[in-house]
């Protein structure tokens, strides 16, 4: 997967996807920039950013900040337990009161 952050790397992404239509599927919009092309451009990649915290400082913060909220997504599709394992009983008649 790759993170996009900001218009020049989504600039990238786009070109990357003309070149190649298989790479859409595996880019993650961090953020939405200020930037009044950036949004165009996640529009026309079909992406819905992970944050919009009006960033335009070209740095990668918003990168950053969506790594953290990726990480933890994957990291509770690992490891949470399912009801099954975690041994959670199915409720009854008498605990609905």
């Amino acid at each position: 997967p790759v993170v996009i952050d900001g218009f020049i790397a989504g600039a990238a992404a786009l070109i990357a996807t003309e070149l190649s239509t298989h790479l859409a599927s595996y880019l993650i919009a961090g953020h939405t920039s200020v930037e009044q092309g950036h949004g165009h451009i996640l529009k026309h990649l079909d992406l819905l950013p992970l944050l919009n915290l009006e960033l335009r400082l070209g740095e990668g913060t918003g990168a950053t900040l969506a790594m953290s909220i990726i990480e933890g997504a994957l990291c509770t599709h690992r490891e949470m337990l399912t009801f099954a394992e975690a041994g959670v009983s199915e409720r009854t008649d008498e605990q609905e009161a």
